[in-house]
Order: C-alpha cells, then structure tokens, then sequence
C-alpha cells in the first residue's frame, strides 16, 4: 500500500474523505528532505496541505522552522492558502517541538507510514 493510500484510509476511518488529491515532489519545491507532501480538497472544498515525515533521529525544534519553510513553499508553489494542515510523524518528537507544532495551527499524527 501507499503513502497516498494510507494517508487516504487513515482520514477516511475519521470520516473525512477527500474528492481530489495529489502528492507534490519536494523536489518541485527545491526541498532536499526527506518527505512526502500532498495537496488534498475535501468534499466541501476546503484545501488540506499533508506532511509525511519518516527519520531515526528526534524531530527538534528547528526542524519546526524547516517544516515551516516547506509549508511557505508549498503555498507559493501551488499559488493557494491551505485551511488544514497535517503532518504524519514516525520519529521520536522533543515536547518543544509538539508545542511549537500545535502553535503553528498543525495537525500532529505520530505515526508515518514509509
């Protein structure tokens, strides 16, 4: 199965389903991490941005910044302001930057799927 395809069935046992969605390569952002970003729009046409991080070391704080700097590049390259934004996390995760997530208006799932 899938990124995609998880990342789809995971929302989908919440209840949310999405009419549209599709994976951006990083590289189309000039990104060099490690991660997989998608662009969904959910039935009521509300556009979602979803991260996919998958790595062995602890996520910091300053990979919070990093995540950030994606999302502004996310925005600019698809030319739209995301209503949601998720990101699915399969490493260990400092509590500085769980809190710094949740200010920034995340969605933090701590469990990937790579």
């Amino acid at each position: 199965m899938s990124t995609m395809e998880q990342v789809v069935e995971d929302f989908r046992k919440k209840g949310k389903l999405f009419k549209k969605m599709q994976e951006i390569s990083p590289k189309e952002l000039g990104v060099r991490n490690r991660i997989k970003i998608f662009k969904a729009v959910d039935l009521r046409g509300y556009y979602w941005a979803i991260f996919v991080i998958s790595q062995k070391s602890r996520i910091l704080l300053k990979d919070v910044a990093k995540f950030e700097e994606i999302y502004k590049k996310l925005v600019l390259y698809t030319e739209h302001n995301f209503k949601y934004k998720t990101i699915y996390i399969d490493a260990p995760l400092c509590s500085k930057a769980k809190k710094a997530l949740k200010e920034a208006h995340w969605s933090v799932k701590e469990h990937a799927f790579m």
